[in-house]
């Protein structure tokens, strides 16, 4: 007769496992580059213009790992009227791309950024409201403006349309497939995903800091 296992008993699903082990894998190749070097120019040296402007504006939230992570995050908060949240968190990043151009270089904003993750798994675990994450989404459209601080007006505007897209189909990800599998996990899941965001999130601020 098979015996149920520990997990079992304590009512962890099995998906658990592969999620905890997906992430630590993934987790020294996220810490190998700081959090604020993610631009598509910097990695081809391509010269500001319309065509690269969109491109990099589409590619930034995806190379840069704590901003990925944390728009995809999103979905496992249980948030209720999802829409409404997204434009209010599309327009707050708006706000952040236009506060960055206009005030560039403040240093804080990017461990900031970083532990912006780790609030994720706060909201998840129930230590913190979801609101928390509407000045968190402000600082990562300001942490994104800063790669474009000297380019030409029309490249800009380009990598800022970019980037309104690149959030949002990232946040619809977020908002069906993150939000579906959260509907369906277990608490012990839910409890292991906070825990990790969490660490992720701590590790990338430290990253942040000693950059």
């Amino acid at each position: 007769m098979n015996l149920p296992s520990l997990a079992e008993r304590r009512g962890i699903r099995p998906i658990a496992t592969p999620i905890a082990l997906a992430a630590l894998a993934a987790l020294p190749l996220l810490l190998a580059a700081p959090a604020s070097a993610h631009h598509l120019m910097d990695l081809t040296g391509l010269k500001p213009g319309v065509l690269t402007g969109v491109l990099s504006g589409l590619a930034h939230p995806i190379l840069g790992p704590d901003h990925l992570l944390f728009l995809l995050a999103i979905g496992l908060v249980g948030i209720v009227q999802p829409f409404r949240w997204v434009l209010a968190l599309l327009g707050c990043g708006l706000v952040g791309n236009a506060l960055g151009l206009a005030l560039p270089g403040l240093n804080w904003v990017e461990p900031l950024v970083a532990l912006s993750v780790a609030l994720t798994g706060l909201v998840l675990a129930r230590r913190l409201p979801p609101a928390v994450l509407v000045p968190a989404f402000l600082l990562h459209g300001y942490a994104l403006s800063g790669a474009v601080i000297g380019w030409e007006p029309a490249p800009i505007g380009f990598y800022l349309a970019g980037l309104l897209v690149s959030q949002s189909l990232l946040l619809l990800v977020a908002l069906t497939a993150v939000r579906r599998w959260r509907q369906n996990a277990s608490s012990g899941a839910l409890s292991l995903t906070a825990g990790l965001l969490m660490g992720i999130g701590l590790a990338f601020t430290w990253s942040a800091l000693v950059a």
